[in-house]
């Protein structure tokens, strides 16, 4: 394409029932798995045990994985073969993206902290550009006395 890299990004759902050292080796595996198909790691995310939307496999919750990376194309359907096959993976899915590439999110939690009040700063300021709506007197008006017109007739 042009000057923007495309990257692509993998989310798979775990079984709810797994141990957080099994899910960790998940993980890996599968990180390990796309580097030795030919792809690049940019991000591995573990977002966490969350409810679904709908029952899946008989489970009401699962636990997210998020996967950014880069490549050719062909270590997709190898990685998603192997999710396929796999029993823990209850869902997952694959999408390109075009744009700039994703910046990790920093780990430690002194750092996230300050992003959580430097992102309530810029709701802050947000609120405080927008412009407040007033309702036109008029047509509400006008809008009552066709209603009442209409109601008598």
């Amino acid at each position: 394409m042009n000057d923007q890299q495309i990257y692509y990004e993998t989310m798979y759902i775990l079984r709810p029932d797994i141990a957080e050292d099994e899910v960790n080796n998940h993980i890996e595996k599968y990180n390990k798995l796309l580097e030795e198909y030919g792809g690049t790691i940019l991000d591995s995310q573990m977002r966490g045990k969350r409810r679904l939307a709908y029952q899946i496999s008989k489970h009401r919750e699962g636990i997210y994985v998020q996967l950014s990376h880069q490549g050719d194309g062909q270590h997709i359907s190898k990685i998603e073969k192997s999710m396929r096959l796999s029993e823990d993976v209850i869902r997952y899915m694959t999408v390109k993206q075009e744009g700039p590439l994703p910046t990790p999110r920093p780990s430690t939690k002194g750092s996230t902290q300050s992003d959580d009040k430097e992102n309530l700063e810029t709701k802050d300021e947000s609120k405080e550009k927008q412009p407040v709506l007033s309702a036109n007197t008029s047509t509400l008006e006008k809008d009552d006395t066709k209603t009442k017109e209409n109601a008598k007739s």
